[in-house]
């Protein structure tokens, strides 16, 4: 698995890539087991369809150089065992893909019992973000705030335009996180590529994922439903820390509400 990860890495990436990067054109850099998963399978496919199309390609040459000889010709039409062959083998190529993939779409929808609760709400045109498990010191309600992309006038140097938000998601690594997602107005969804997440929003709805991120890092993600004019101005960063940056970061939030 990890050796997979490497070759990938290596060909197609020149760093490690948590947001989109100019001419890129493979995945971003898994930050989760699903991620992970996710590549490995994109490969294992990839893989798959080099070895079919460099078969298909030489028996279309073989058979058109070849179309003159009666021999020949009567090999590849009147043959009942190169029927049954050319049959079952791709039957069994793709009960080997459906392996992986069914374990993979299993994976995808496992439920572990978490040890925090993040619930993400989508409103036209910005997230909303609640920390379900903990309640003010004053008020005795959740933490919540909400996430809104920063203009281009107002970014810093190195910031990513369309990409940057004033408040960020704070998630700590090694954790078993639950995230409920909803939307107030239209339909939304929640995507992050490093995480391999894409959860729908929709109104009325509570929809469930899970995530484990297990390195830190700024993660970049955005809207995939289509929304409305504004659609593409409704980011996703996602920080992950270690469990001790979290507590502090959550405690001084607490304090401060």
């Amino acid at each position: 698995m990890m050796l997979l990860i490497y070759i990938n890495q290596t060909l197609f990436s020149t760093s490690q890539c948590d947001a989109a990067e100019a001419w890129q054109v493979n995945l971003q850099d898994p930050a989760t087991p699903v991620a992970e998963g996710i590549l490995i399978f994109y490969n294992l496919i990839t893989l798959v369809m080099i070895v079919v199309g460099v078969f298909v390609c030489w028996m279309l040459y073989f058979v058109i150089k070849e179309y003159n000889n009666k021999k020949s010709v009567s090999v590849f039409t009147h043959s009942n065992s190169l029927e049954i062959v050319w049959t079952i083998l791709p039957a069994i190529i793709l009960l080997l893909i459906a392996v992986p993939s069914f374990t993979l779409l299993y994976s995808l929808e496992e439920q572990v019992d978490p040890a925090l609760t993040i619930k993400i709400i989508g409103h036209q045109w910005y997230w909303s973000y609640e920390y379900s498990d903990y309640s003010t010191l004053e008020h005795s309600e959740s933490l919540n705030f909400d996430s809104y992309m920063i203009n281009t006038s107002d970014l810093t140097y190195g910031s990513f335009r369309l990409l940057e938000v004033d408040n960020r998601l704070i998630v700590p690594i090694s954790t078993h996180i639950r995230l409920l997602v909803t939307a107030a107005d239209v339909l939304h969804s929640w995507a992050v590529p490093s995480f391999g997440v894409k959860i729908d929003a929709c109104p009325g709805r509570l929809s469930q994922g899970t995530l484990f991120v297990k390195r830190p890092g700024v993660y970049y993600g955005q809207c995939s439903e289509i929304c409305g004019v504004n659609h593409g101005f409704m980011p996703i960063v996602v920080k992950s820390v270690s469990p001790t940056l979290y507590i502090n970061w959550i405690t001084n939030k607490l304090e401060l509400n």
